[in-house]
């Protein structure tokens, strides 16, 4: 069997590679892993279990309670609400195990669900690996040690969550927001309640735009992956800025007043300087994926900041910063960490501090990005390959070693399989786009021809 578990939980096709026996028997080897490693030890156990509007969703959720319950699991379903606030709750509510089920930015049929440790942190490595031998092992026919009677777990639905949450969030905001006239597009996702009631309680004059999921819709030409319809709505009411979120709202992408695009890679440098100036800048360090611009990293250098740069995946944004006890971390795509206040990226969050800070500064967000100049970047997927080759193809080696020559110290080549669909990511960054545009084509086709 490959390994389930991917850079963000497992993620499929829902009723075809992720099905409602599947959901069930993960859920039920997580309560017993956790029951190994002590993490119930001395008390009965308790989940906290929320989704976004995906249809399949609903059966998902189902199977995911069942085998808690089964497991001997009290649960707290929180029903449809952003990944972050998932984590959020299961840390407030001092729960043993949390459990979110999306498949983020992928489209509308795939669906995925992602494990939360007590304190509303992602599983390490090793303990999902073991979750997947224990699920495997009784999948071929070894019994599971079940609970009967008073000892099978309670379902109940927890509908103080979304205040719950929201509040938290106008906690940690440094300033209100007054003033302010800001588009949201919620990709029909999991924060199409939360986030524009978050805005206008700080003070905002929120339009908002996507919020109107019916299960089927959830990033369909909208959101982080789609900003067209933000670009045109910031323009068309005159807003001040856009913030754009996936499916489960862990992601923020933001457009400034003339609607050109201010990604992960600015908004983390907006708010590395914000957080300098507050003091809350540990060690006056951020940390980036290796996918983060290299503009980003000039621009770091620049205003006497540290960078420190991991693999692709929030996971391992977070492990560094917990590690070594930086505050602020991120990637490119709009995952931003602001640890003091989260466990994982929160795109809410995130638009909520930009727009603080633009509200603070009174300086545009255009002003305000401007503070890294991105160079040219090209990014191509290339499907249908073995991705599991990458780093074992003498061609492709050698590949990669003709484009760094070619480009020199002006840019830089990253070829990396996805952790979350089946197909290799080619990105190359040049002064010149065009230079760019050939590499990445070149490396594209050896891609192709190397594991095609």
């Amino acid at each position: 069997m490959g390994r389930l578990f991917g850079t963000d939980g497992v993620r499929g096709v829902a009723n075809a590679d992720l099905t409602a026996e599947l959901a069930l028997g993960l859920s039920v080897a997580a309560a017993h892993v956790l029951a190994e490693a002590g993490s119930f030890e001395g008390h009965r156990p308790t989940a906290v279990v929320g989704r976004d509007p995906r249809a399949s969703g609903e059966f998902l959720e189902a199977a995911v309670v069942a085998g808690l319950a089964s497991a001997g699991v009290d649960v707290l379903r929180v029903g449809v609400l952003p990944t972050p606030a998932v984590a959020h709750l299961t840390a407030a509510l001092g729960a043993d195990l949390g459990v979110m089920l999306s498949a983020s930015h992928n489209a509308m049929p795939d669906n995925g669900i992602k494990f939360f440790a007590r304190g509303g942190h992602k599983l390490a490595d090793e303990l999902e690996d073991r979750i997947e031998t224990v699920y495997e092992q009784h999948r071929t026919g070894a019994p599971w040690d079940r609970p009967t009677g008073a000892g099978v777990g309670r379902i109940a639905d927890y509908t103080e969550g979304f205040d719950q949450y929201v509040a938290h969030l106008l906690r940690v905001l440094p300033n209100r927001l007054d003033g302010l006239r800001i588009v949201l597009d919620e990709a029909h996702g999991a924060a199409s309640g939360v986030s524009p009631a978050a805005f206008e309680r700080a003070g905002a004059q929120v339009v908002t735009i996507g919020a109107t999921p019916d299960g089927l819709n959830i990033n369909d030409g909208c959101g982080s992956t789609h900003l067209e319809l933000l670009r045109a709505a910031v323009i068309e009411h005159g807003a001040d800025l856009g913030i754009a979120h996936d499916g489960d709202a862990d992601r923020c992408l933001a457009v400034d007043h003339t609607g050109a695009e201010v990604d992960g890679d600015q908004i983390l440098a907006v708010l590395a300087l914000a957080m300098r100036e507050a003091g809350t800048l540990r060690g006056d360090t951020v940390v980036a994926t290796v996918m983060s611009n290299l503009g980003f990293k000039l621009a770091m250098e620049r205003e006497g900041l540290s960078l420190v740069q991991t693999g692709v995946g929030d996971r391992y944004v977070l492990e560094s910063m917990k590690e070594h006890g930086y505050a602020l971390g991120g990637e490119q795509s709009g995952h931003v960490i602001v640890l003091d206040h989260a466990t994982t990226g929160d795109g809410t969050l995130t638009g909520l501090l930009l727009a603080a800070r633009v509200a603070a500064t009174g300086r545009p967000l255009a002003e305000l990005a401007g503070v890294m100049e991105r160079l040219p970047q090209v990014l191509v997927n290339v499907k249908d390959v073995d991705k599991s080759r990458v780093a074992t193809s003498a061609e492709l080696k050698t590949a990669v070693t003709e484009a760094e020559t070619a480009l020199g110290s002006t840019g830089r080549v990253l070829l990396r399989p996805s952790g979350t669909e089946p197909l290799v990511r080619v990105m190359v960054e040049a002064a010149d786009i065009e230079q760019a545009r050939a590499v990445a084509g070149r490396l594209a086709d050896a891609v192709k021809s190397a594991l095609g």
